[in-house]
């Protein structure tokens, strides 16, 4: 009796309920409220080794950038075990076309080494993104009205037109250009990251045990059901 019971319960609520992320389109985020983010991915330089007078660069520029804000940014630094599983793929394939035997050897100790050498180490890499928000309230460009009639028809269903979508999307594209130019004045590279990039890093902040033994394939290749547009 129990084990009927059990079979014909209801499936539990989807987890993509208790996310605040409604979808990924377009190189950007759209969340459940209505609003928009895009993350960069930034380049760190060493401080330390640079001389006084490129420090005291630095931060000036640092400062005039902190200054030139009129939004919230939110800086995330991620570390992630190194993974070297495609290098030793190509160290395993250029072992298998080696004519040499002791070459052959050598390159199957160095591949056997460099293994060990991260897991034993446990080695991490670090990643640093910037995430960029766009709230239309926010807008300073729009009157008190504008902003109003937003506020009355906050996208909790996220339903936007596609034509609303992409004035948005281009006010936050606006801001990704500005705070690029911000961080390449102090050496600092960045890169957008697209709707690959940005299903891959959110994969991987909620599935973090699962990530390296369960690949998520191209975009182009997945399946949608639930066609969720903005309004």
């Amino acid at each position: 009796m129990q084990s009927k019971q059990l079979a014909g319960s209801k499936p539990g609520p989807a987890t993509q309920r208790y996310l605040d992320i409604a979808e990924v389109k377009e190189d950007v985020v759209v969340l459940k409220d209505g609003t928009l983010r895009a993350v960069l991915l930034a380049s760190s330089i060493n401080f330390a080794l640079k001389s006084e007078d490129e420090q005291q660069a630095i931060i000036s520029q640092y400062i005039q950038f902190l200054n030139s804000l009129e939004y919230p940014l939110q800086i995330v630094i991620q570390s992630r075990r190194l993974n070297i599983d495609k290098y030793l793929e190509r160290l395993k394939e250029s072992e298998r076309n080696q004519q040499n035997e002791l070459l052959r050897v050598q390159i199957a100790d160095y591949r056997a080494f460099v293994a060990e050498l991260v897991d034993l180490g446990s080695i991490m890499q670090k990643y640093f993104f910037v995430v960029v928000p766009y709230n239309p309230l926010s807008n300073k460009r729009k009157n008190f009205f504008s902003r109003l009639s937003e506020a009355f028809s906050p996208a909790v269903s996220v339903r936007l037109a596609e034509q609303r979508f992409q004035q948005r999307r281009n006010d936050l594209l606006t801001r990704v250009d500005h705070l690029k130019a911000a961080l390449s004045s102090m050496g600092i590279k960045s890169a957008q990251l697209d709707t690959q990039g940005l299903i891959e890093l959110y994969y991987r902040v909620y599935n973090p045990e699962t990530y390296d033994s369960e690949k998520i394939v191209d975009t182009d290749k997945l399946r949608v059901t639930d066609n969720v547009t903005i309004v």
